[in-house]
């Protein structure tokens, strides 16, 4: 379970809602939400979509987005902050790496124009107002071009500090250059400014990323009052190889290269470690800033949360893994918060830091994919975070997400336990939960099967009355003795002990199995289809499995995702497998129709041995999904039939639509919703279920069980 520190506090952030920025346009644009900023009364948001080339605004009630519009800029917007009625962006203009340009626009928000433009002499990044409305710092990056000396630097030209005087009209307004050259130890001639924020003192601190060093400037005389290295440090406890397993056991020891930076007092600030082309050191980072010594460094932290919360990103495990990226920082009521975004695991972990020498993690927030700007808003009590990734074609769709603080205790019942995980761990690592199954004779736990997402395949226990749920333990499966990887899509443990597997074929070379498992994890046999209906499948293969009776009566039924080659349109195939005769027989399923995409087959679980619970979904995401349903099949009348005669069409109703429970917390819906399983005995009977997270690869990444109520 997540650390026990979350009860300390009374405030937790629960999510709200969650608004695709292509509605401000239309989903067949490629659109993107990277920085945000907001009014003071927060209930207007200014985002950047740098493919747009254009700002975006979105009105905002009670944590809730309407959207409202956008503004074409000449170029790519990087940054935007606020200041009364003014919206201040900075836009890339630049031809080429060799030649930045860049300006700052300032934008009526009344009337949505251009009222002032000032050219920036460079690619601008980052933006940040002082307190007082008096200064704006823009980080004038100059990026370099990675594809020149495999990125490395110096490459001219050198970035620089530019400070805007905001006085008088904002044509009136005047800027200074403050050169950054000569302070860093690595490529000191070449400084490229990644990020700036602003203390109360009129300090801003600017992080050289690439340069791995820190500057701090004061704003009124444009000097550089102090600058020091960001230093490298030596995390253990994290996994650092792409192998397919969870397995932080290794060490590294890397430079901090930061990317975001906030101060947490005037004389403290934090640092998101991403790293860059030499570092990557996946934490964050306090230091005090007269020093330049470190007062805190999260360690492996950031990493622990994301595999307790099932969204660690194993595909990046050699690359930064978790990949700390933003950082914000704000008081809300008593208390201050730190925020901080995981751009790889589509995270953003909250710390009180009360005390800006020790903080104390509380809870992390499932996010969009790719989140980039982290937004607080105290005056309305909300954190906004827009998340930058966009692919129609996969139903990713860049977003902004508003959480609520709030003081309401969190309770078991709650479809989803808003604001923390819906499912966490001890520390075993999971995600891709591809199939779940109630477990004879117990009323608490349930297990779940990982798919291909991860190797070796392992069987895990859920217990689902934890708040929230918790995988407390796992079985390795294994085969000859050694650890054996199945795309492992469903689940059925046994009245007598042990498991069958539906293991998902390629329509190919790897075939559909369905998997004998013993209670100690040890393959017992593996069972084929009949080669004539095995030769009529595609990639669209077992998802699903379930037993009813026992003993010598025992039978196995497994759900086919699709249509094979054999089928009749609209339909896919329920296969019966009785294990005392070796015997295979199939029924014929009718799919719903798809508005969009296709419909399948994701899960098949038994209520009783009379009846089958059949869960259907379509494979779209967000806005666009429609088709997410648990229809009930009675089996008491139904033959089926051997491989070759035509099949009996079974007869389905409809016995619970998840999508008001996906929807329940303000997420984006979830596409892979493939885990169902009814937990208990007699008339006390629970259903539940789980949503294949893909193991964060190119995925929303949130690991969500639902607790869908009773079942009779």
């Amino acid at each position: 379970m997540l650390p026990a520190a979350q009860a300390g506090s009374p405030e937790r952030f629960q999510r709200v809602d969650t608004m695709s920025v292509f509605r401000n346009s239309s989903a067949a644009e490629h659109t993107a939400a990277e920085i945000a900023a907001a009014t003071a009364d927060g209930r207007t948001v200014v985002y950047t979509d740098s493919p747009g080339r254009r700002i975006g605004f979105a009105k905002v009630r009670d944590g809730r987005f309407a959207p409202d519009g956008v503004l074409a800029v000449p170029g790519e917007p990087t940054s935007v902050d606020i200041l009364g009625r003014l919206a201040l962006v900075a836009v890339d203009t630049s031809e080429s790496f060799a030649a930045p340009s860049g300006v700052l626009l300032v934008v009526d928000l009344d009337g949505r124009r251009v009222v002032a433009t000032h050219d920036l002499g460079g690619q601008p990044d980052s933006i940040d107002i002082s307190k007082d409305g008096r200064h704006a710092a823009v980080a004038v990056e100059n990026e370099r071009d990675e594809d020149v000396n495999d990125g490395e630097i110096p490459q001219a030209p050198a970035g620089f500090l530019a400070i805007v005087d905001l006085k008088g009209a904002p044509a009136q307004w005047t800027l200074r250059r403050v050169e950054l050259t000569g302070i860093a130890l690595v490529a000191p001639g070449d400084p490229e400014p990644e990020y700036v924020s602003v203390n109360g003192r009129g300090q801003v601190a600017v992080t050289l990323q690439e340069n791995n060093h820190i500057a701090i400037v004061d704003l009124r005389s444009g000097a550089v009052v102090n600058h020091f290295p960001a230093g490298s440090v030596t995390v253990q406890g994290v996994d650092t190889e792409d192998d397919g397993r969870i397995d932080p056991s290794q060490a590294i020891t890397a430079a901090r290269e930061p990317d975001a930076v906030a101060w947490l007092d005037d004389r403290t600030l934090g640092t998101a470690d991403e790293g860059d082309y030499r570092g990557g050191s996946r934490t964050w980072t306090v230091f005090d800033a007269a020093s330049g010594q470190v007062v805190y460094s999260s360690g492996n932290e950031l990493q622990q949360v994301a595999i307790r919360q099932g969204q660690y990103p194993d595909g990046r495990s050699d690359n930064k893994g978790v990949e700390p990226e933003g950082l914000a920082v704000a008081t809300f009521g008593r208390h201050r918060y730190a925020f901080v975004g995981m751009e790889r695991a589509n995270l953003v972990a909250v710390y009180d830091v009360d005390d800006p020498r020790r903080p104390r993690f509380l809870q992390a927030l499932p996010a969009g994919v790719g989140p980039e700007g982290l937004l607080p808003i105290p005056a309305t009590g909300t954190l906004v975070v827009a998340a930058e990734e966009d692919s129609a074609e996969d139903g990713v769709r860049s977003s902004l997400t508003s959480y609520r603080v709030t003081r309401t205790p969190l309770s078991v019942s709650l479809q989803r336990n808003q604001g923390t995980p819906s499912i966490g761990s001890d520390g075993i690592g999971f995600g891709a939960l591809s199939g779940l199954s109630g477990i004879p004779g117990d009323y608490r736990d349930v297990v779940a099967v990982t798919d291909s997402a991860y190797s070796p395949t392992r069987v895990l226990t859920v217990d689902t009355l934890s708040a929230p749920a918790r995988v407390r333990a796992e079985l390795t499966v294994t085969k000859d003795g050694e650890p054996v990887g199945y795309d492992g899509e469903g689940i059925a443990a046994r009245r007598g002990g042990g498991y069958w597997l539906a293991a998902e074929g390629d329509g190919k070379k790897l075939p559909n199995l369905l998997v004998e498992v013993a209670a100690s994890g040890a393959v017992v046999r593996e069972v084929p289809l009949p080669a004539a209906v095995a030769a009529t499948a595609t990639g669209n293969g077992f998802e699903g499995v379930t037993t009813t009776g026992r003993g010598a009566g025992e039978q196995v039924w497994v759900a086919v995702q699709r249509e094979w080659k054999a089928d009749r349109p609209g339909e896919a195939t329920l296969a019966r497998f009785t294990p005392a005769t070796g015997e295979w027989a199939f029924a014929a399923y009718p799919l719903d129709a798809a508005s969009t995409g296709w419909i399948g087959l994701s899960e098949v679980t038994a209520l009783d041995d009379r009846t089958l619970l059949v869960l259907e979904r379509d494979n779209q995401r967000g806005d666009a999904a429609a088709t997410k349903k648990v229809y009930r099949v009675d089996i008491t009348g139904l033959t089926p039939v051997a491989a070759g005669a035509p099949k009996p069409v079974v007869a389905k109703t409809l016995a619970r639509d998840l999508l008001p429970a996906l929807q329940a917390d303000g997420a984006t819906t979830h596409d892979k919703v493939e885990g169902l399983a009814v937990v208990g005995f007699g008339p006390m009977r629970r259903l539940v279920g789980a949503v294949d997270n893909d193991g964060v690869d190119d995925a929303p990444g949130e690991s969500v069980f639902l607790r869908l109520g009773w079942i009779r």
